[in-house]
């Protein structure tokens, strides 16, 4: 049998930067009675601890290493959720900075009877990629693809900018 010779190459990816898709997260989630207030709609809490681990993953997978959550902007609870409707809840990068990376995400929810899909929330999360000393790291640049990924990718320096002020 010939022998195989493996040469490592260098992530490049780290250095030319990433795609919003190849880190965007789709987390599924089903309202359960212990999810909900007595009115059996889903508890906010709940609903910003899905979205927040959606997020983390989102993040973690752009950096390729552990993300801790910095902050959340502009969340907006348009309608409530309620006992047996599925949530889909959609995250995805909009820009990375120097450590740190935002994420945009949106929550939807579905009823099992009617089929009808809405938009429940959506929220802007801000990411830090760390490293094994919890130490912030230089995340990966995004490269945006799409019309709306460049629309969000110039939006996030305008968010950034408005809350540093």
């Amino acid at each position: 049998m010939p022998e195989l010779n493996f040469r490592i190459l260098p992530a490049t990816k780290k250095l030319t930067g990433k795609t919003p898709s190849e880190s965007e997260t789709i987390m599924t989630e089903v309202v359960y009675p212990n999810d909900t207030n007595p009115m059996g709609m889903l508890h906010g809490g709940k609903l910003m601890q899905w979205m927040d681990t959606a997020s983390a993953v989102c993040a973690q997978t752009h950096a390729e290493r552990i993300a801790a959550t910095v902050s959340l902007n502009k969340v907006i609870f348009k309608r409530p959720a309620k006992i047996g409707d599925i949530i889909t809840i959609r995250a995805k990068i909009t820009r990375a900075f120097n450590t740190s990376m935002e994420i945009f995400v949106q929550a939807w929810a579905r009823r099992v009877l009617s089929r009808e899909k809405y938009l429940i929330n959506e929220a802007y999360f801000t990411f830090v990629a760390l490293d094994d000393n919890a130490v912030p790291v230089a995340a990966p640049k995004v490269k945006p693809v799409t019309a709306e990924e460049k629309l969000h990718y110039k939006q996030a320096l305008e968010r950034k900018t408005n809350n540093n002020n």
